[in-house]
């Protein structure tokens, strides 16, 4: 009975809400979050879309996609990309971690950069 309890609550998993980029490691790099603008993740059951936000500007829509969770791993699909993308329709395997009201998602992608960015739920 308590693993059919535990596994229905994993099924409703989601990273539904808005969240702020904090940040970043790029193949060993770490960077802070842009402080002349924000950008915002609005994440729904299953699709998502990136926003660069500038104080004074309306929202400019710069990324949307899919994704499923799995355990601790994060699956997206970039299906809308406001500048050229290499990563459009290619499903990307991150491994995810939520503490607290901290995102992280880590991953190596195609080309061979290693990510692991860092989301404040809003």
């Amino acid at each position: 009975l308590l693993s059919i309890i535990a596994s229905s609550f994993d099924e409703g998993k989601t990273l539904k809400g808005k969240w702020e980029y904090a940040g970043d490691i790029f193949n060993g790099k770490a960077e802070g979050a842009p402080t002349e603008y924000s950008l915002e993740r609005r994440f729904t059951n299953d699709k998502f879309e990136s926003f660069l936000l500038e104080k004074g500007e309306k929202p400019q829509k710069y990324e949307a996609g899919d994704y499923t969770l799995e355990a601790d791993t994060c699956y997206q699909t970039q299906t809308f990309s406001a500048q050229d993308s290499q990563l459009l329709t290619i499903r990307i395997k991150y491994k995810y971690t939520l503490v607290n009201d901290t995102l992280t998602l880590n991953t190596t992608l195609p080309n061979g950069n290693k990510v692991t960015e860092f989301w404040k739920k809003k």
